[in-house]
């Protein structure tokens, strides 16, 4: 295949797309029937944009959990190795693709090669799929958000019919009702779908209606909004991270996540997981990357980006991973005490009752249970616990931190049950749900322009009415995203997150890296990339794109495909007669 070189500033007829030679707008170089490419007003704008897209949900509810359940500390030094070998070049693969060639991801693979632009259309048909779960969960928090302000919390306590304790709630818990029956009404599997929840409905089209809003005129309108939902997730970070350490328990918390367990590096599972938390940390392969920075100017320097968007999104997750077990430390060093008071009170009763033999009598004041300390009750469980009648149990604060949540699970009943025992808990659940709103939309935004971009840049008729072409795409998300308002729309939820994307997203990444440095060539794309920012990037990023990178996303890709095959699908469901 001839190649031909990337576009540069003096050649005008390698594209039919308008250019930009700053960072404001300017008319198009083909005639005055195509409307004018749309350019960032500042640095500031893009970066807020390729930051707010990058850090989303996944670095406050994936992340923590990956950390805690995969040894701690050394999970993060894997992280840290797959993001510098695999994570960055690749990132920094897409930032210059698409500033150098200046359109979205149909247009920049057709540009390499008019045989690859099914790569672009495979971007945007997962960025669909992906928007329309992900808008889901903008309206959960939503709802959430709505209910915060109260007090008490609807979640603080189970509900009662007359005088008696709601079943369901007492035999689970009453965050966890509140999530299965009162927010989502859930039935008890996937096959019975129920009605429409029309709070969650409501939700949703307040969801796609401030996506489509924020997105009304493109990157004009959506970065003002990112001006506020790019930098608010990290104030309120903050402010949960300097409450959180004055919790009790929270160091607890802390120390209990970091602590590292090297062997954990020889389990092949933990690769997989934190290659796949890299790639979809810095959301490689949905097509917005590129169309962001197809908006940049050509001397911008992608290579700083990279680096710079790459390292806030691995300290945002560890900034997260901080807050979240700071809050849960202190919500399992409640759980332990309020253990140990239940079995003091056990014990006295036990002793009242004469079934105890005076010897086993502990050294510490049991006659005050909220006085014991967790490991002095320990040491005497562990030495005559099996020998006293009666159902003692043992209070271990690491055994609870090793309950582990994900996702829905941490944000909507662990985190949410833990707020709920701070003072002022109204006001820390609505800090956390507005968060969680604006990281999604910042992800929704560059989501969205990962469709609408290479679509426009791709057909003249869809560039002039870009506007007509936004509303009706939202409109088809809130339609087709009906299916997850349903009673059963969790479980779709959870199907969709752990099988629609991520085997498309990796086959779609390997063309890329594949196209790029081996049919374009790695030596001419450097070549481009020197004669755009006027110096040549390390030839180390040869080698990692033609060797490493491209032999990790196969690897990743086989050992996604093998575990889809040995693994049936599943998901968790909540059934009322069973809790």
């Amino acid at each position: 295949m001839e190649k031909q070189p990337l576009p540069s500033d003096d050649d005008k007829t390698g594209t039919t797309e308008s250019e930009i030679d700053g960072y404001a707008a300017e008319g198009s170089q083909q005639g005055s029937a195509e409307p004018a490419r749309a350019g960032w007003n500042s640095k500031i704008e893009y970066f807020l944009a390729q930051v707010g897209f990058s850090v989303g949900l996944g670095n406050v509810w994936r992340f923590p959990y990956l950390c805690h359940q995969n040894g701690g500390g050394a999970f993060l030094f894997l992280y840290v190795l797959l993001m510098l070998l695999v994570g960055i070049p690749l990132f920094f693969l897409e930032l210059a693709a698409g500033q150098a060639i200046r359109q979205g991801s149909i247009g920049v693979w057709k540009y390499i090669s008019p045989k690859l632009a099914g790569i672009g259309y495979s971007s945007c048909v997962v960025c669909f799929f992906v928007a329309l779960y992900y808008n889901v969960i903008l309206a959960w928090s939503l709802f959430y958000l709505g209910n915060s302000f109260q007090f008490p919390l609807p979640w603080e306590h189970c509900p009662e019919l007359g005088n008696v304790t709601v079943k369901e709630c007492k035999k689970s818990s009453p965050t966890s009702y509140f999530w299965y029956r009162q927010a989502l009404d859930i039935t008890d599997s996937i096959d019975e779908t129920g009605s429409f929840n029309p709070y969650i409905v409501c939700c949703l089209l307040a969801a796609w209606t401030i996506v489509c809003l924020g997105m009304f005129k493109g990157i004009k309108t959506s970065v003002k909004v990112m001006y506020f939902s790019s930098v608010f997730p990290y104030v309120v970070l903050f402010c949960f991270l300097i409450r959180g350490l004055l919790l009790d328990g929270a160091l607890e918390g802390i120390s209990y996540m970091f602590y590292p367990k090297l062997e954990i590096w020889a389990d092949m599972q933990v690769w997989r997981q934190a290659a796949t938390q890299v790639f979809f940390a810095l959301g490689l392969g949905f097509g917005s990357i590129i169309a962001y920075s197809s908006y940049n100017p050509k001397n911008n320097n992608c290579h700083r980006d990279a680096f710079t968007v790459s390292a806030i999104n691995f300290l945002t997750s560890v900034l997260a991973t901080l807050v979240v077990f700071a809050v849960l430390g202190f919500h399992a060093k409640e759980k332990v005490i309020e253990c140990v008071v239940s079995n003091m009170k056990e014990l006295s009763e036990q002793l009242r009752i004469g079934y105890v033999d005076k010897n086993l009598i502990p050294g510490f004041n049991y006659s005050d249970p909220s006085s014991v300390a967790i490991e002095d009750y320990n040491a005497w469980f562990k030495q005559y616990g099996n020998k006293v009648p009666g159902n003692l149990t043992e209070c271990n604060l690491e055994k609870e931190m090793q309950k582990g949540v994900e996702g829905t699970g941490l944000a909507f009943i662990a985190f949410t049950e833990a707020m709920s025992h701070l003072p002022g808990s109204p006001f820390w659940s609505a800090l956390f749900f507005l968060m969680l709103l604006n990281l999604g939309l910042s992800t929704m935004f560059g989501t969205m322009e990962g469709i609408l971009a290479p679509l426009t840049d791709r057909f003249k008729t869809l560039a002039n009415n870009k506007i007509k072409l936004t509303i009706f795409s939202c409109i088809i998300g809130f339609l087709i995203g009906l299916l997850f308002t349903q009673r059963c729309g969790n479980y779709f939820v959870m199907m969709f997150d752990d099988y629609s994307a991520t085997l498309p997203l990796i086959i779609v990444v390997v063309f890329e890296t594949f196209s790029v440095s081996w049919l374009y060539g790695a030596d001419r794309f450097l070549d481009d990339i020197e004669a755009m920012l006027g110096w040549r990037p390390s030839v180390i990023y040869k080698y990692l794109w033609k060797y490493i990178c491209l032999l990790a996303m196969l690897g990743l890709l086989g050992a996604t495909t093998i575990r889809m095959f040995i693994t049936r699908p599943t998901y968790m469901a909540w059934n009322q007669e069973k809790v």
